[in-house]
């Protein structure tokens, strides 16, 4: 399925080079462009793109008032593209799914792709069991109250843990996708995020670090290691029932006695 694009920009050459790069993508489809907010706000109302690419700096409506402007209908995904770098954290407070910097890299704008795949994803399943909740209601009302009350229980646990993760590190502001972070080491108050060929540091406390990760992946392995399950690649004995785990980057992080039973039911 094609993701409808609108591109909004106020520099020509700006978008003109945003489209160029993104013909190397098959699925994204630009089906209006904009040189300023009112224009954004139109052509988003008309169109019911999927995906926007937002200037933030615009005569008139900058990119913040473009999305205050869509209140009232289905918004779409944002990805803001800037030259400057002091809105991100406000950008992501709009839960826009990236803040790009101009002139765009084309890894970083793939891997951003991937990113809004995988939202439109989740967007359309969730939309589609909606609908079948409505065909259910109306044809077999008993089976749709059944399936209610399987699923209450469910749903918040689903999706209360975090997918990215904000960390402003050296004046910069990363998202970090939890699916690339490969361990966590503790530091008093501070962690660092090793992502295999990266490290980033966060403040904030592993217990409360915790909370945001999804135990089934995520699992203390010391008192100040916590280790992602699905990149452990092997399991080396040690001495004293300890033991090592090997990691996708080749990394190698000690499993105390205390939390190896822990360790064993989710790694086999």
């Amino acid at each position: 399925m094609n993701i409808r694009t609108v591109l909004v920009d106020d520099e020509p050459l700006a978008t003109q080079g945003l489209q160029l790069r993104l013909q190397a993508h098959d699925d994204v489809e630009v089906v209006a462009t904009a040189a300023n907010g009112r224009e954004a706000i139109r052509a988003i109302k008309t169109h019911k793109p999927d995906l926007v690419f937002l200037d933030i700096q615009m005569p008139g409506f900058d990119g913040f008032s473009v999305i205050q402007g869509l209140m009232e209908v289905e918004p779409p995904l944002f990805v803001f593209v800037t030259a400057y770098g002091d809105h991100a954290l406000r950008a992501f407070e709009s839960q826009a799914v990236d803040y790009l910097m101009k002139p765009v890299d084309e890894d970083r704008l793939a891997a951003t792709l991937d990113r809004v795949r995988q939202r439109l994803t989740e967007k359309r399943g969730a939309e589609e069991a909606e609908r079948l909740k409505e065909v259910l209601v109306e044809h077999a009302p008993e089976a749709a109250e059944s399936l209610a009350e399987e699923t209450a229980g469910d749903a918040p646990a689903a999706n209360r843990f975090e997918r990215m993760i904000n960390i402003k590190d050296q004046g910069q502001i990363f998202r970090v996708d939890v699916d690339t972070i490969e361990r966590i080491d503790a530091a008093g108050d501070y962690m660092c995020i090793q992502t295999g060929d990266n490290t980033l540091i966060l403040r904030e406390t592993m217990k409360d670090l915790e909370k945001r990760l999804d135990p089934r992946r995520f699992q203390r392995v010391h008192r100040s290691t916590i280790v992602n399950l699905d990149l452990v690649r092997q399991v080396k004995p040690h001495t004293n029932g300890e033991c090592f785990l090997v990691l996708d980057s080749g990394a190698q992080v000690k499993v105390s006695r205390s939390y190896r039973d822990v360790v064993a039911r989710f790694v086999h």
